[in-house]
């Protein structure tokens, strides 16, 4: 997919910014306590002067208006709030919370982030993206992402009752899992060349992302590479709680707060 010059966004990092994290890929719900207490007790405790989600924070989000019905959002929302009092907190939509609105990011005082951003810190420029946009293989979901990601379907949808969307976000889910399963099959991951197109259009040297849930470090070409992070799980037999930090000097690490 081609990317103009008008289709991704500038974050020039503050001067007195030492260290930014990044995660992604937490699918916080109440049904998984473990992994919203790592992820509340990294959220208080971080040294970091930035932390960017980049995407799928919630496993499944129908509209802000549900946040009213469910204490467990309330308390999601709670966290974000205390940590945006101290800390820069910036959202980017992933394939699973994209309809997290304007109204609710305002109310924690959390930046909204477009997908992709260009981040300028430690004298580099690195793009960050949720990813799935560049799972181009995977041609069920790119249909699926294209329709619902259409003002036209969203406006649709959220204009329902909300126990309606709640029911469609269930069954949403169900069909991903089952989809995700049968991705894996046949090892769906971000198109190399669309990675690089994107690096060099936007003349970046390393690009960010989730969604793949595959965490690695790689090399795509000549000063170009790809740092993917690590999806969240509190109750796995080793829990994974990932966070990509990177300093001031330039240097990157991955730090497991489990």
């Amino acid at each position: 997919m081609a990317l103009s010059a008008a289709s991704f966004a500038v974050l020039n990092a503050p001067a007195h910014w030492r260290s930014v994290d990044f995660i992604s890929d937490l699918h916080l719900q109440a049904s998984e306590p473990a992994t919203f207490t790592l992820w509340q007790r990294y959220m208080t405790t971080t040294a970091a002067d930035a932390v960017f989600i980049l995407g799928d924070l919630f496993e499944v989000w129908v509209g802000d208006d549900t946040v009213a019905r469910q204490a467990f959002l309330q308390d999601c929302a709670g966290i974000l709030k205390q940590s945006a009092a101290h800390t820069h907190v910036a959202f980017m939509h992933g394939n699973r919370d994209f309809l997290v609105g304007p109204d609710f990011l305002q109310s924690c005082q959390v930046n909204a982030l477009q997908d992709p951003t260009v981040l300028c810190f430690a004298g580099q420029r690195w793009l960050l993206t949720h990813g799935d946009e560049g799972c181009l293989a995977d041609i069920d979901y790119q249909i699926f992402r294209r329709k619902v990601r259409t003002s036209q379907w969203q406006t649709e949808f959220l204009a329902k009752r909300v126990s309606e969307r709640e029911d469609t976000g269930r069954q949403l889910r169900k069909e991903s899992q089952l989809h995700k399963k049968n991705a894996q099959s046949v090892d769906v991951d971000v198109d190399a060349p669309w990675a690089c197109e994107w690096l060099t259009r936007t003349q970046s040297s390393c690009l960010v992302h989730g969604h793949t849930h595959r965490p690695q470090d790689q090399v795509l070409g000549p000063g170009l590479s790809r740092k993917v992070l690590s999806d969240w799980d509190g109750a796995a037999a080793q829990p994974r709680a990932e966070v990509l930090r990177w300093h001031a000097n330039g240097h990157a690490e991955r730090i497991n707060c489990a």
